[in-house]
């Protein structure tokens, strides 16, 4: 039996990863015990989306466990054992503000937990593909010290800057630059898992994902910047812009794009791959953009306002470049714009909030 072992199961990246690896004939275990609603409330649960995995995916079995249970981990990795084909790790702590409240939890989710997986794959599945969901907060801030100029919705890199045409590559330094301690937490499990790779020759990627989206994302306001924006101009919630004007940009890339990546890589894996994942150039929007595309989509005025203090360590630009992996992996394409991204978004959210379109 060959099996696909996903953390965070339930969670945006995890829920789009079960059913692309069920799809594709894999059992799949899922890992998940709503971690998220315990971190952000009742609103950001992900209770919904695993009811809705067991209900509709045939061979996916769910595991209600901590990631920073060792013992639970070890547990499940000898029961499974060699038929682990292949491990997608996208449980996480992922909001810069709850780190600073609680740095002790989000250690140790975030770098506590990763080890416990590592470890256990190593002890038990050391053949299988881990594919770990980081993030371009590895960089820091360092991207803010890039040349910007101000435009009338959006800054942008100068164009005669190197990574203007293309986004942020993988040779970024990530040292001397305020990280954030989330930052910093993503930052231990992402070298972990690269060490995995080079010292023991696990087959380990990293990708280090922009602004992460789609329809299964239970956005919050203190994570999840489409889906929480959606969902306030759907549901007339107030939205706050934090700092730069409005005028900072993401690149936003499709779960469902991202977990093509994960099986472009499951099908040729390699040791210590580090990958920047993102909208990159394809995709990507300023604050001030994506509240007009979220107004126009709904067809609703947002009721938002703006407070000029800049969450610390946030990225004033940042475009992922694709191409590394993109070389290595040719037949990956992304296939969601911005407005296949923000149509998906609208109908998932309507469906999680049991919205209903009027009869015209």
């Amino acid at each position: 039996m060959a099996l696909a072992l996903i953390t965070g199961s339930a969670g945006l990246v995890g829920s789009e990863a079960a059913r692309l690896f069920a799809e594709r004939g894999l059992e799949v275990v899922g890992i998940d015990n709503d971690m998220r609603g315990h971190l952000f409330g009742d609103g950001a649960s992900t209770a919904w989306k695993r009811e809705e995995l067991q209900r509709e995916l045939s061979g996916y079995e769910h595991c209600d466990a901590d990631i920073r249970d060792r013992a639970a981990m070890e547990r499940l990795w000898k029961r499974y054992g060699k038929e682990i084909q292949v491990v997608v790790h996208a449980a996480a702590q992922p909001s810069h503000d709850w780190a600073a409240q609680n740095p002790h939890v989000d250690f140790s989710i975030n770098a506590t937990g990763t080890l416990n997986l590592l470890e256990a794959c190593r002890q038990h599945s050391p053949e299988a593909a881990f594919i770990f969901t980081s993030s371009n907060k590895v960089y820091g801030d360092r991207p803010n010290q890039l040349p910007l100029i101000e435009h009338e919705h959006r800054w942008q890199l100068d164009p005669s800057h190197p990574y203007a045409a293309h986004g942020i590559p993988e040779e970024m330094s990530i040292d001397s630059s305020l990280h954030s301690l989330m930052g910093a937490s993503k930052v231990a499990a992402d070298v972990l898992v690269q060490e995995y790779g080079r010292y023991f020759g696990m087959n380990t990627v990293t990708f280090r994902g922009g602004c992460l989206t789609g329809p299964a994302h239970s956005g919050t306001q203190l994570h999840g910047f489409l889906a929480w924006l959606m969902r306030c101009t759907l549901t007339g919630q107030a939205y706050t812009v934090f700092g730069h004007l409005g005028k900072q940009v993401r690149d936003n890339i499709h779960s469902r794009d991202l977990v093509e990546a994960f099986w472009h890589y499951f099908q040729k894996p390699r040791a210590a791959a580090v990958y920047n994942i993102g909208g990159g150039t394809h995709s990507n929007c300023s604050m001030l953009e994506a509240i007009e595309l979220a107004q126009d989509r709904c067809g609703k005025s947002l009721n938002w306002s703006y407070d000029p203090q800049a969450r610390i360590g946030d990225h004033i630009w940042y475009i992922s470049d694709t191409r590394a992996f993109q070389r290595d992996y040719p037949n990956w394409k992304q296939r969601y714009d911005l407005d296949g991204i923000f149509t998906e978004l609208l109908d998932g959210l309507r469906q999680q909030l049991q919205f209903r379109t009027p009869a015209s």
